[in-house]
């Protein structure tokens, strides 16, 4: 009989193939309370790697780290109306605490627009204190009826970018700033992801804000997955904290501000876009492990020669992994680090070193060929840099070959429940077209201009709608 596979196919059925791999990867488990997740220490380390990578690139902006209360007085949600409007059916509110009935009940944090603003209400006083660049890394609540590990969980990571600013236009440009150098950069060129950059429509927006620009990537089965955005509030929140400055002029304005942020999410998103059905595929520039040197057999000098080629790797600035546990037989270990999609396996034997070779197996690619042992360590970083670049081309030929130029409503409608992308002039579909995209669960991801550009407005002549099922 032939053996069973350790995934469900992909092509046999997705969500399944997702669920699979999430837990034999060992990523992450289902917690106690619905819709949480135990985060298990491999899927973790992606996001210690995603956290460190992005946070540079925050930094870079001028942006400094802060924390803020996890608990949040529910008379500041009512503040501004359309934001508490959109995150209400989401709260998770404390009414006691140490035995005692709450004289205000407390909502756990679904975002801190509101916690914030009245810290920044106090902070701000003049012209000279701004711009005010904050950020934090934080967990967040948002009661979530349909959980998927990753995907959409009631609680879980991310950080959270909150800035003021002068004028429109330092805030205009800013929430830009992040859009492009910190969140499209870190997709591409570390994530190996090719994601279009867009402005989400009016009803698609984040609550409370004036402009929401997106990140939305193609997964595996032709779904959209929105990846990261950036917000432009204007004076919204500003004027509900009364959060003012003393200009040059000596006059008394609301500042101007931005959100921005990303998650948990983008764990499930490696997954869905870069996943076969051998596991994971992790892009070299992400993995927290680049290349494994396994041991196939508990001979001495094989053991001491794993041991030190890990040493030579890890000398030349390859995050390295030793896997010398010959108690376990080697096709599991193997097998094991082909679901995790460690981007490189050097298998060494005892006939190995009488060639003086060893295994390279290429996760990305695939394949196995023997290597000099003398040539792996300078061969090695190449390699890496070899399979990122593959990666991100086999993203963007996906999204390319399944995004479908079309020019009416039922064209837009028949290519993305045929599991593909839709691009529709935003004049031929409007409002009206995409309240209807509802009645087939499709939605209309962002608007693009027509050379792929971010619109600057929401009926920017020329606009471009891309119209999608999503996760």
């Amino acid at each position: 009989m032939a053996k069973a596979p350790v995934l469900t196919p992909q092509a046999d059925d997705f969500p399944r193939w997702y669920q699979d791999l999430i837990t034999k990867a060992e990523l992450a488990d289902n917690g106690p309370v619905r819709g949480t997740m135990v985060i298990r220490p491999y899927g973790y380390g992606l996001w210690e790697r995603m956290q460190s990578e992005m946070d540079a690139r925050i930094k870079e902006t001028g942006t400094q780290n802060a924390y803020f209360p996890l608990l949040i007085p529910q008379s500041y949600l009512t503040r501004e109306a359309d934001h508490v409007e959109g995150f209400a059916p989401e709260l998770a509110v404390v009414t006691h605490g140490g035995g005692k009935e709450l004289e205000e009940p407390a909502v756990v944090r679904p975002t801190s627009e509101m916690i914030i603003n009245a810290s920044f209400s106090k902070w701000v006083q003049s012209y000279r204190d701004l711009p005010l660049l904050i950020n934090q890394w934080a967990n967040v609540v948002r009661w979530e009826l349909r959980p998927r590990l990753f995907l959409r969980t009631s609680e879980f990571l991310w950080q959270e970018g909150h800035t003021a600013h002068a004028t429109y236009e330092e805030a205009r440009d800013f929430a830009a700033r992040i859009h492009r150098q910190v969140y499209e950069d870190f997709m591409v060129n570390v994530l190996a992801m090719d994601v279009v950059p867009g402005r989400k429509t009016v009803k698609e927006r984040f609550a409370g804000a004036v402009n929401t620009l997106t990140l939305e990537g193609m997964m595996g089965d032709g779904k959209a997955l929105q990846m990261a955005t950036s917000h432009e509030l204007g004076q919204n929140f500003a004027k509900a904290f009364n959060t003012r400055y003393l200009s040059k002029d000596g006059r008394q304005e609301l500042v101007w501000q931005t959100s921005w942020g990303s998650t948990t999410r983008m764990i499930g998103a490696l997954v869905m876009m870069h996943g076969d059905d051998n596991g994971l595929r992790v892009p070299p520039r992400l993995a927290q492990i680049q290349a494994v040197v396994l041991a196939i057999k508990g001979d001495e000098a094989v053991l001491a020669k794993v041991r030190e080629l890990g040493d030579r790797l890890k000398a030349a600035g390859v995050r390295v992994q030793v896997d010398d546990r010959t108690d376990l037989p080697f096709g599991r270990r193997a097998v094991d680090w082909e679901l995790k999609g460690v981007p490189v396996r050097i298998e060494v034997g005892p006939r190995d070193l009488e060639n003086g070779t060893a295994m390279l197996a290429r996760r990305i690619p695939g394949g196995k060929e023997p290597v000099s042992l003398d040539s792996l360590v300078s061969l090695l970083p190449m390699i890496l840099d070899e399979d990122q670049a593959l990666l991100l081309k086999q993203s963007r030929e996906r999204r390319e070959s399944r995004t479908t130029e079309v020019a009416t409503f039922e064209e837009a409608v028949e290519a993305a429940t045929a599991g593909g992308w839709a691009r529709i002039p935003w004049a031929v579909l409007g409002e009206e077209g995409e309240s209807k995209l509802a009645d087939h669960a499709a939605t209309v991801r962002c608007l693009v201009a027509e050379d792929g550009a971010v619109p600057d407005a929401d009926d920017a002549p020329g606009n471009v709608a891309v119209v999608a099922r999503a996760y």
